[in-house]
């Protein structure tokens, strides 16, 4: 089936430079796959290196204009794409769940979470703050101002195609720069809608531009290299993450990295199982899996594992697998078969090191990227599976006696983006939550992000913070004035 006939939408398929639509230069194309049934939905226009300098042309041309635009303006505009996401939210989820092949249920909510970032940050755009303050001396006085850093390329996965899109295009708008997209070749029809919406919304020519390309990294790397732009934002896995600072380093180039995780999950002796497992439930079937956030290593109290694993295999056993934009599929299929791959085969290493399946542990022998959602418990804690970011619905479970031990293992990672902790005791929630070593923490709680949060982690799993406040000074420049009166 076309697009259309599946979201009712004609989402436009070229690249967007300048406030035109084209086929970009070498007039190629790059299928999009529906995971669900390994067709292709349909062909954007693929991107080469000359058309990514076309773009950042485009958005160094656009910056002086919309940086001197007031703030109230910007906000404006940054409103009504909210206003119109939200208008057309359905079709946007069923737009995502075709080209990306998560569960309707996970698109609504991102479809919904996705615009609320246009909303925070059209309010945000008009509480640019500053200081004024005399220098101890008594020399002169001290003023602070904030500028919009200046021409932005954002990288964007396919997990939350339109959440990680507006978490940095509402902040980067807010701030006064202009910016151009480089969305994932897997999911670019969701990037192509939003730009869509914010032209439609009155956001001026040039200051959002989008490129699609089978060739990101020439791409990527020739825009680093141009010295009109001065900020990267990148969401991704650390290992592209690394090249890709290695890159901006020669341009000391702003960049904000949200990089991989590999959360833990731990479960104290005294927690509410129930609400361990709703939470276990969030935090590692949210989108099939494919999040950074999801929980990838399950530490369990032994006075506990037993109850705690049999109530999670159930809840996991029950979950209806199928496409997307089926409304009764609770899990969609994998994004690609490389991913499926590597997921089968955590899965046969867990089993290997000694790791006993209790459900799933296979593919469905059907068309289509999909894999079981699977739990393992007794999982050794020296096991290959928990230090590998596993972006799939396989949950392994380790068993432990001691408070220092869960804590020691789920530090024992070069990764720190978030963590979640279950436990009856407050005290001991703080104090474990104040030890374990990420940007972070769901306390009680298997979802953490909210646009009016700071999102992001520490060690390699990145550099700054997206969303609240700070995700707007991400785009900003700090200028000191020295002045007496």
């Amino acid at each position: 089936m076309s697009v259309k006939e599946l979201t009712g939408l004609d989402v436009r398929t070229g690249l967007l430079i300048g406030g035109e639509w084209t086929g970009g230069r070498g007039g190629a194309t790059l299928a999009v796959i529906d995971p669900a049934t390994e067709d292709a939905l349909t062909e954007v226009a693929d991107g080469t290196v000359e058309d990514a300098l076309d773009a950042v042309t485009a958005a160094h041309d656009a910056l002086p204009g919309w940086a001197a635009t007031p703030p109230r303006v910007r906000a404006e505009a940054l409103r009504k794409t909210f206003e119109l996401m939200t208008a057309n939210a359905e079709a946007l989820a069923r737009l995502m769940s075709a080209e990306n092949g998560k569960s309707l249920r996970d698109a609504r909510a991102e479809a919904s979470y996705a615009g609320e970032f246009f909303r925070w940050y059209a309010e945000e755009a008009v509480r640019m703050d500053g200081v004024l303050g005399v220098a101890p001396s008594g020399a002169n006085k001290i003023l602070v101002t904030r500028q919009p850093v200046g021409v932005a390329v954002l990288v964007t996965p396919w997990n939350f195609p339109a959440a990680m899109a507006t978490r940095k295009i509402g902040p980067a708008l807010a701030a006064g720069c202009s910016v151009v997209l480089k969305p994932a070749e897997d999911t670019p029809l969701t990037a192509l809608y939003i730009a869509d919406l914010l032209a439609q919304a009155g956001v001026p020519d040039g200051v959002v531009n989008v490129l699609t390309t089978s060739k990101p990294g020439p791409a990527v790397a020739a825009m680093l290299a141009d010295p009109r732009v001065r900020k990267l934002s990148f969401t991704g896995s650390t290992e592209v993450g690394k090249i890709l600072l290695r890159q901006a380093a020669d341009g000391v180039l702003n960049c904000s990295m949200e990089l991989g995780g590999n959360a833990p999950f731990i479960v104290f002796e005294d927690a509410d199982i129930a609400a361990a497992v709703e939470g276990a439930m969030a935090a590692k079937m949210r989108n099939g899996g494919e999040a950074c956030t999801a929980a990838n290593r399950f530490y369990v109290h032994e006075a506990v594992a037993d109850e705690f694993s049999r109530q999670f295999s159930a809840r996991l056993a029950a979950m209806v697998v199928g496409p997307g934009l089926d409304e009764k599929t609770d899990i969609g299929p994998l994004v690609n078969e490389p991913t499926r791959t590597k997921v089968a085969e955590l899965v046969a290493s867990v089993a290997a090191d000694g790791g006993t399946v209790i459900t799933g542990g296979q593919a469905p022998d059907r068309r289509g990227y999909f894999y079981q959602p699977t739990l393992v418990d007794h999982v050794p804690a020296t096991a290959a599976i928990l230090g590998t970011e596993i972006f799939g619905p396989v949950a392994p479970i380790v068993r432990f006696s001691a408070e220092s031990d869960a804590i020691g293992w789920a530090n024992a990672t070069e990764f720190g983006l978030v963590s979640y902790v279950y436990t009856g005791d407050l005290a001991r929630g703080l104090r474990v939550s104040e030890a374990l070593e990420t940007g972070m923490v769901g306390l009680n709680r298997g979802l953490v992000s909210d646009p009016a949060a700071p999102f992001g982690g520490v060690k390699q799993s990145g550099i700054g913070r997206e969303g609240a406040h700070e995700g707007l000074l991400e785009y900003t420049e700090t200028k000191y004035i020295a002045t007496s009166w």
